[in-house]
């Protein structure tokens, strides 16, 4: 008596939750897509891409300064005689001191050009990650769906999306990005 109770409480359970399961909407998304093809990303990555720019510009500007003066250095250090020993070695440390700043000076160029664009990536992007956001939940409360997920990220713990609904395009169209299906993607 016991088990054929066992047996009606599981199988209650099971119909329940095969129910439940039934009753939700699963959809898709691809962000790597919708990034790609959309006009303020790239206009993004080029303000990124000429701040780096400009920045690589001021540092190498040091460096070819830290350069010219080690090969005067060098050439300096190949005078070095006995008679003018003392005013040679002062000239070259002078110049070992003067090479050590401006080390220093690129480092810490390349540390602040960094942080800079670090900075402007985070001001720039920001804000588009929050729009892509708030356009998918909109599409997805405006589907019904229950769940979304990501599918442009490699190793996805999404293994079986039959049925599901992939709200890319309309997400695309929410925020004016360009309709073009992904390299090696075809509509159905």
């Amino acid at each position: 008596m016991k088990l054929i109770k066992l047996f009606f409480i599981a199988a209650g359970l099971t119909l329940t939750a095969n129910t439940v399961n039934a009753q939700q909407k699963i959809g898709s998304v691809n962000t790597a897509d919708i990034f790609e093809n959309m006009a303020e990303v790239k206009s993004a990555g080029d303000a990124v891409d000429n701040l780096t720019k400009s920045k690589q510009t001021e540092i190498d500007k040091v460096i070819s300064e830290y350069q010219t003066k080690l090969t005067a250095a060098q050439e300096k250090e190949k005078t070095l005689t006995t008679a003018n020993k003392d005013a040679v070695t002062k000239e070259l440390v002078a110049a070992q001191t003067e090479l050590d700043n401006l080390g220093k000076k690129i480092e810490d160029a390349r540390a602040q050009a960094a942080k800079e664009i670090s900075n402007k990536q985070n001001e720039l992007f920001t804000p588009i990650q929050q729009k892509v956001k708030d356009a998918i939940y909109a599409v997805s409360k405006e589907k019904g769906l229950n769940y979304v997920f990501d599918i442009s990220a490699r190793g996805s713990n999404l293994i079986y999306t039959e049925g599901g609904e992939d709200i890319t395009e309309v997400v695309k169209a929410k925020l004016g990005a360009t309709a073009k299906p992904a390299a090696g993607k075809t509509k159905k």
